[in-house]
Formats: C-alpha cells, sequence, structure tokens
C-alpha cells in the first residue's frame, strides 16, 4: 500500500472515529444528569458491594444485592412515612376535623362513580360542550403527568443499571484504559487515583451529611414540639427529621418535598382549628428552611465532603453548580472541580515542563529498532493505536533520570526497553501484550 492510500485509509478512519465520539459526546450531553446521579450512586454503593463481595458470588448479584441495601433504608422510611400519614388522616377525619361533608359532592355521586354497570349505562350525549372541554383538559393534564412519572422512572432505571454495571466491571474498566492510555512515568495512574480519592470523599461526603442532616431534623423538630400550640403539633418529628436527611440527597429540591406538605398541612390544621396558632407554622417554615435545609447544605456539606480539597474551593462548587446546571449541578460542579484539581497537580507541570509520555500501547521494540537504526518489522503500522514514528523515537530516551527519577513506572519501562526480538504475533499486536502485561501486574 502506497504512503498516500494509507494516509487516506487513516483519514477515513479517524473520521468514523469523530463521528462516533460526537454521538458518544452527544448522548452523555443529553442524559448528563443520569450518568452523574449514576456516578454518585456508584461511589455510594462501592464500600457496601466490596464487603457483600467477599461473601456473595458471582459480582452480578453483589452488586444487585449492594444496590438494595442502598435503597432499603429509604424505601422503610417510605414505606412507615404512608402509613403515619394515612393514620393521621383518618384521625382528623374522626375529630371533625376534615369533614367530608362540608364538600359539594354527595354519597350518590360517589356510588355512580364506583358502579362499573352505572358508567357503562351512561350517555355521553347528555354532556354538553363545556363539560367536553373540561374532560379532555383532566385527561390531558393526567397524561402530563403519567408522561413526566414515566420519564421519572426511566431515567432511575437508567441511573441504577449505569451504577450496576460500574460496580460489576469497574475493574476491567480501569485495566482497558490503562492499557491504552497508561505511560511510562504513572501520570495516568496518579491522576486516576488522585480522581477517584476525591470521589469517593466527596460522594461519601454527601452520604455523612444526609446523616448529619437527619439528626438536625429529628433535634429541631422534636424540640418544636415540645412549644407547638395544643392540638397543632408536628406529626411524627422524628420520622420527618429522618426523611429531611433522605431527602438531601435529592439535589435543589429534596428536603422541601418533607417540609412543604407539612407546612402545607400545619397551616390547614392551625386555620380550621384555631387561627392564632399559625406563628407555630411559620415559625416551622423557618427553622425548616434555615436550620435544617440551607445550614447544612451550605456548610455542613462542604466540610465534610472537602476533606482532600480546599473547603472554600468546594463551597463554591456545591453553591455555583446548581445554578449553572440545574438540578444535577449539586454532583456535576463538584466532580469538575475534582476533574480540574488533579488535573493541575498531576498532569499540568508536566505538559508545561514538555516532558516525555511514552504509552505502554507503543511497542518498545519499535523505539529499539530506530535506536539501533533498523526498521521495525511491519513499518509503521506497527506503532499501534495512533503512535508515530516521532513518539516511537521518544521511548528511546533513558527512562529513570531527571524527570522519572524514583518513579517505578518508569523503571519498569527502563528495563523492558532493551527488549529488541519479538514474535511476530505481539508484534502485529502493537504492544497491547505489553501493556496488558504492565497493567496486570499493577
Amino acid at each position: 500500500m502506497s504512503a498516500p492510500e494509507w494516509n487516506r485509509s487513516r483519514a477515513s478512519w479517524w473520521g468514523v472515529g469523530l463521528a462516533l465520539g460526537l454521538a458518544l459526546a452527544y448522548i452523555v450531553y443529553s442524559f448528563i444528569g443520569t450518568f452523574v446521579f449514576g456516578v454518585f450512586i456508584y461511589y455510594a454503593t462501592r464500600p457496601i458491594y466490596r464487603r457483600i463481595r467477599k461473601r456473595v458470588r458471582p459480582p452480578s448479584l453483589a452488586a444487585a444485592v449492594a444496590l438494595f441495601v442502598l435503597a432499603l433504608p429509604a424505601l422503610g422510611l417510605i414505606g412507615y412515612t404512608g402509613a403515619v400519614a394515612v393514620s393521621e388522616v383518618l384521625r382528623l377525619t374522626n375529630e371533625g376535623i376534615f369533614d367530608l361533608s362540608r364538600y359539594p359532592i354527595t354519597e350518590g355521586q360517589l356510588t355512580r362513580l364506583t358502579d362499573i354497570e352505572s358508567l357503562l349505562q351512561f350517555d355521553p350525549a347528555t354532556l354538553s360542550v363545556g363539560q367536553i372541554e373540561q374532560l379532555v383538559s383532566s385527561l390531558g393534564s393526567a397524561g402530563n403527568v403519567l408522561a413526566f412519572v414515566g420519564v421519572g422512572l426511566v431515567h432511575l432505571f437508567a441511573m441504577i443499571a449505569f451504577a450496576f454495571y460500574l460496580l460489576r466491571d469497574d475493574k476491567q474498566l480501569t485495566k482497558w484504559v490503562r492499557r491504552k492510555v497508561g505511560d511510562d512515568r504513572g501520570v495516568l495512574e496518579a491522576f486516576i487515583r488522585g480522581v477517584d480519592r476525591d470521589f469517593t470523599s466527596i460522594f461519601f461526603g454527601n452520604i455523612l451529611n444526609a446523616v448529619l442532616t437527619g439528626t438536625i431534623g429529628v433535634v429541631s423538630y422534636s424540640v418544636l414540639n415540645v412549644v407547638a400550640p395544643a392540638g397543632v403539633a408536628i406529626p411524627a418529628a422524628a420520622l420527618l427529621g429522618l426523611l429531611a436527611g433522605v431527602a438531601s440527597l435529592i439535589p435543589i429540591v429534596g428536603m422541601k418535598l418533607v417540609y412543604v406538605p407539612v407546612t402545607l398541612y400545619l397551616g390547614a390544621v392551625s386555620y380550621l382549628a384555631d387561627p392564632s396558632t399559625l406563628w407555630f407554622t411559620a415559625v416551622f417554615v423557618a427553622v425548616s428552611f434555615v436550620v435544617v435545609d440551607t445550614i447544612p447544605d451550605l456548610v455542613l456539606r462542604p466540610f465534610v465532603s472537602g476533606r482532600t480539597l480546599h473547603v472554600g474551593a468546594v463551597m463554591i462548587a456545591y453553591t455555583l453548580g446548581p445554578l449553572l446546571f440545574g438540578w444535577y449541578g449539586i454532583f456535576l460542579g463538584p466532580i469538575i472541580l475534582v476533574l480540574l484539581a488533579n488535573f493541575s497537580r498531576h498532569v499540568l507541570s508536566i505538559l508545561i515542563d514538555r516532558e516525555p509520555l511514552v504509552p505502554y500501547a507503543v511497542d518498545p521494540g519499535v523505539a529499539t529498532g530506530q535506536e539501533t537504526g533498523r526498521s521495525p518489522p511491519g513499518g509503521p503500522a506497527v506503532a499501534a493505536d495512533g503512535a508515530s514514528q516521532e513518539g516511537a523515537g521518544e521511548q528511546s530516551t533513558p527512562l529513570g533520570g531527571d524527570g522519572s527519577e524514583g518513579d517505578p513506572s518508569a523503571g519498569r519501562n527502563a528495563s523492558a526497553s532493551p527488549v529488541t526480538d519479538r514474535d511476530d504475533d505481539a508484534t502485529r499486536a502493537g504492544g497491547f501484550e505489553f501493556g496488558g502485561q504492565v497493567a496486570d501486574r499493577e
């Protein structure tokens, strides 16, 4: 194959790769919130998974059990909350505070709505134009609600599936990245370890913040119940505080999903029982917003999450992330901060100093052949993964000198560089076997 034809073929494949990369980037961009929340679930579940994996086989079952164990407390709280809500409605109805007879609906109307035979005998011709328009509007609203719930369930399934496969196959993914992108100086290794350490701190900090928020909520609501007026009290104060902690894992609107309905409930009870007790509802709103919601989110969360990062930077990331990106910004903001911090810590100085980085995917036999003046077998095709002859020549630079002194990865690559004869299969593989061996040893 002539050089122009070879370059044309190479350019065509680069075009295909660019198109695939753009398609993948578009998919990730369209569902960035789902992927970000899936990463959070992965890091929140990984400590549980690693303990369960020692006793449960295969890994797929261990990952499923770990995800269920993580969700079990939240499911238990939601179930108990439903039971408490039903009991409260029954109590208020029995006490006469909520009297259904006050509302413009009769027992006969309820009977007709639940009687299938009467519904089948209904004549649509008796409906007026206004009633038909109202019916269509109601059906449209119900359809929108069902569509919203359905889309939410699809996103939830995608988050759980993404976290599940990360739990099960994270080692294989890490090994593949090391083989393809790993270098002789261990820069990628240091970057991955730094990012993983900071992600663990950030996302475990969210779990710890939920525990602390739940504790603050339990104490705050229990104290409020001590000074509550007669007949107007926070229902199940301890349970409400725990729910606030669990809801803090939901960005932006999390705890508001808990205390806003309770605020409406307390306001309705106060208005119907004794309007002079509405002050307690106002105090509940103030305590919920300031003590239970704002202070843990702006003070505790950055402090417990930024143990390996600057607390101020973490606070800014948590504050600006939701404002810039939306609901998932509370996770995406810190993720960008972690990537930026580790890039500047492990990569930027090497790029500025123009220190050579030799990828493991380059066969060291290429560099040896150039160093001795012999052409390596197979010509340019030996340097797989797009490695050029210039990149191969950089690999012939002795390692372990000024730029790589004391680096164990550099020592391994230097010891491997004198190898001159490799079998044809390894040569045609473009050094993949060599990269695999290094990654496996690590």
